[in-house]
């Protein structure tokens, strides 16, 4: 006869020690696996539906721990951990890989021309405003307006950005200018994110106690959090971006790529999406998904308030974003 599961087990957190690169690392290649955004509507709902029940303390008849991790995993890549919504398809992290792979790869086979440049860095950034606004931290509406406005900033200086850059690899080696794309990359990082998350800025992002109990909204963690965020999504660009140019500018000198010249972007594409599938599991990992700081590097209006009410609280702790 079967055990029945525990329901001590602590699905709150990752299955893996997040104190730990190498934990948070066997996390991220879970959450980021390509495979999740096969999984259909019925999946992810009976998913959610094992993860709500286990929370409640009812567990699924026959249901082994690993099958609750899974459901576990299967959950938090497709619905928000502050929101609890059902995040969109493209914006969500298993989509990073196939969809990054196919957009760098463009981008970095059609660099020359300006109408190039501008078509494949407003796809970029257009991609890059959904991933930045599906896995925002924090639980507050943002309204149209608002994200209209964070978009079209966004994609424009990302774009201008780009335009000036290539201008400039005129003047430089045919090697170099292979890396205008990631400059214009990096770059528009630093611009976009902050302006899709300006919200948080502004009004701050939740933070709480080591029981998940909500202190109040920090902008200063919400600075931490962006912060964490531009660092990794730059890193995570450059393996896929710096690797295959040198590759490429050899390539294109043989005798295969000359009599086959169509080949190119195919295989462009294969080799930012190969280093894209390690480098955006441990380019997430680089910092914990539940970040923290010292409630000493709070807004001293919270301190007070914090102090105040949760005298023995010496650090937050917040969502960061991915």
């Amino acid at each position: 006869m079967a055990v029945e599961l525990s329901t001590s087990i602590n699905i709150k957190e990752p299955r893996w020690d997040q104190s730990t690169f190498v934990g948070r690392a066997k996390h991220f290649f879970t959450v980021t696996d390509p495979r999740n955004i096969l999984l259909s509507n019925d999946q992810l709902e009976k998913a959610r539906q094992i993860i709500h029940n286990y929370k409640q303390g009812i567990v699924t008849p026959g249901l082994t721990e690993d099958e609750l991790w899974k459901a576990k995993y299967i959950f938090d890549s497709a619905f928000h951990p502050d929101t609890g919504e059902k995040m969109i398809l493209i914006g969500r992290m298993s989509a990073q890989v196939p969809m990054n792979m196919t957009i760098t790869g463009c981008m970095m086979t059609f660099y020359k021309t300006t109408p190039a440049v501008v078509f494949w860095q407003w796809i970029n950034q257009s991609f890059n405003a959904i991933v930045n606004y599906t896995n925002r931290s924090g639980d507050a509406p943002i309204t149209v307006n608002q994200l209209g406005t964070a978009y079209v900033s966004a994609t424009t200086g990302a774009v201008v950005t780009a335009l000036g850059l290539n201008a400039l690899s005129k003047h430089v080696s045919p090697l170099l200018g292979r890396f205008v794309p990631f400059a214009a990359v990096a770059a528009a990082n630093c611009i976009n994110i902050p302006l899709m998350r300006q919200r948080e800025l502004k009004h701050g992002i939740p933070v709480l106690d080591e029981n998940d109990n909500r202190l109040g909204e920090s902008s200063k963690a919400a600075q931490q959090a962006i912060t964490q965020v531009v660092v990794s999504r730059i890193l995570m660009a450059s393996p896929g971006m710096a690797i295959p140019p040198f590759l490429m500018n050899t390539l294109e000198k043989k005798a295969f790529l000359k009599r086959f010249p169509w080949m190119n972007a195919p295989i462009q594409v294969g080799l930012v999406g190969f280093c894209l599938v390690f480098a955006t599991p441990l380019c997430c990992a680089l910092f914990p998904q539940k970040s923290s700081m010292s409630v000493s590097r709070l807004e001293p209006e919270l301190q007070e308030k914090i102090r105040a009410n949760h005298p023995g609280v010496e650090r937050v702790y917040f969502n960061k974003g991915l």
